[in-house]
């Protein structure tokens, strides 16, 4: 039993004697064994087809087109009709026909177009006419339906870990988990407040989500120290490790970075968990069914599944649905449902987007040609523009504000969906265009992509975004 173990039997047992241990009880929407069988019968395909375009074609209004154009703010309140005819009503009642403008999505995480999916959009229509959205209410009070277990099997399943628990969002996934490792230290068996030596010590990457870094501030409150290591930066993670004296160590980092597209460096990560022997803690929002021969995400990848010891995931890119989740062992499935605040608190996923998610988790998983289309296109993109990408994601740095704005409304102009990533999201001086991929992209999208960033971004000055942030900038004040 490794320390980690012994310290979360501890806290449950801890919980246990006051009565505050919280259970899963699933609500029976159907037979185990039907739903069981029909992950056998969901129809899958070998190629692109007619439908996977809806989840990268988007159209806009004239109105919201030429705001975006003079970069003028909008209220978002223009009421659009559709005729039958196609035309587009802007206000209703006698408003004249108004322009829709057609644009190709580059700024999406559905990566592998499975939101409009016809198994996927099956599932949730057969789910909704037979439940409507099911019961309504937290997980732990009488939301927690078969279809919600059922999904959890599937991702603990794809993750190869022990069990998993579902969150209404991925970043309610990393409150609930930041918040549940900050109880450890607290919940001591004599119910004394933690020593310095009994603390949670957490790790953290200078680029992690925000979600992390909300979720290690509430779990501060919680009796935890925090440290934050420079950016995919080993040599000064095992100094801070290796300072401290702490036992209860855990370190969190994305796997695949949302902003600059680049992954962690996580055989160094597990090399240094095994000198170490802390808690591995992955985001791997933007890797799950994207990475893997099986789509099991960074870690999969790179041989590394065994060393990470919970992975924090969502249903809202790759999968194409909505919702997060955390796989990890049984028992600390059962210290997150119990003192997760951010799951206990909030109502659960409804049935049929549930069902929709095991859907699109077993058909991302079979449809393996989606994964080497979408790393096609990753390859597509490096040879056009010869920037050394490593991802779909593709972070494009001008630097002023004033260039990401010009440089955006050029590619508006040209009929691609492409947003400017200004302050705060990123450092001053660091504004980039944000480009995705799906493997709903053709060549041939890349091709007119790429001419048109050629005509306001110089492609040999745009380098792989790494290491841009020191550990005291912008991100990394928890």
């Amino acid at each position: 039993m490794s320390s980690w173990d012994f310290w979360v039997e501890e806290a449950l047992s801890k919980l246990e004697s006051l009565k505050l241990l919280r259970s899963l009880r699933p609500i029976i929407t159907n037979q185990n064994h039907e739903l069981q069988s029909n992950e056998e019968s969901l129809q899958t395909f070998h190629n692109l087809n007619s439908w996977d375009r809806s989840s990268v074609e988007i159209q806009i209004s004239e109105p919201t087109f030429q705001n975006w154009i003079q970069i003028l703010p909008s209220s978002g309140d223009e009421i659009i009709s559709i005729r039958d005819n196609g035309d587009s009503i802007i206000g209703g009642g006698g408003a004249q026909p108004q322009r829709l403008r057609k644009l190709v999505l580059f700024s999406g995480n559905d990566y592998l177009g499975l939101s409009s999916h016809p198994t996927v959009r099956k599932a949730a229509a057969e789910a909704v006419l037979k439940y409507g959205m099911g019961p309504r209410g937290s997980a732990l009070i009488c939301v927690y339906t078969s279809h919600h277990r059922l999904l959890e099997s599937c991702l603990a399943d794809l993750k190869k870990k022990e069990d998993c628990l579902l969150c209404p969002t991925g970043f309610a996934a990393n409150m609930a988990l930041m918040v549940a490792l900050g109880s450890v230290g607290s919940l001591l068996p004599d119910g004394k407040k933690p020593l310095k030596n009994e603390k949670v010590v957490i790790f953290s990457d200078a680029l992690n989500h925000a979600s992390i870094i909300d979720g290690i501030r509430l779990a501060d409150r919680q009796q935890v120290q925090i440290y934050v290591y420079k950016h995919c930066d080993m040599v000064h993670l095992n100094t801070l490790l290796s300072s401290c004296t702490l036992q209860k160590k855990v370190v969190v980092s994305d796997g695949l970075f949302s902003m600059d597209g680049d992954f962690a460096p996580i055989k160094e990560l597990a090399e240094l968990r095994k000198k170490h022997g802390f808690l591995l803690v992955i985001d791997d929002a933007h890797g799950t069914l994207v990475c893997g021969k099986n789509g099991g995400g960074v870690a999969e990848e790179f041989n590394c599944e065994s060393d990470v010891d919970i992975c924090v995931g969502t249903l809202s890119k790759a999968a194409g649905c909505q919702g997060g989740f955390i796989a990890c062992s049984k028992k600390w499935k059962q210290l997150l449902q119990s003192r997760g605040r951010s799951f206990i608190f909030s109502t659960a996923l409804p049935v049929p987007i549930a069902a929709a998610a095991h859907a699109a988790i077993v058909v991302g998983k079979k449809e393996k040609w989606r994964r080497k289309a979408i790393w096609r296109r990753v390859q597509d993109f490096q040879a056009l523009t010869k920037i050394p990408i490593t991802s779909p994601i593709i972070s494009l740095v001008v630097g002023s504000e004033e260039n990401a704005l010009i440089a955006s409304k050029h590619i508006l102009e040209s009929g691609f969906h492409v947003t400017a990533i200004r302050p705060p999201t990123v450092p001053a001086n660091s504004c980039r265009l944000r480009v995705t991929l799906s493997a709903a992209h053709t060549i041939d999208d890349l091709l007119k992509l790429t001419t048109a960033l050629s005509l306001c971004i110089k492609f040999k000055d745009i380098g792989v975004v790494t290491n841009f942030y020191k550990a005291d900038g912008y991100y990394a004040k928890l």
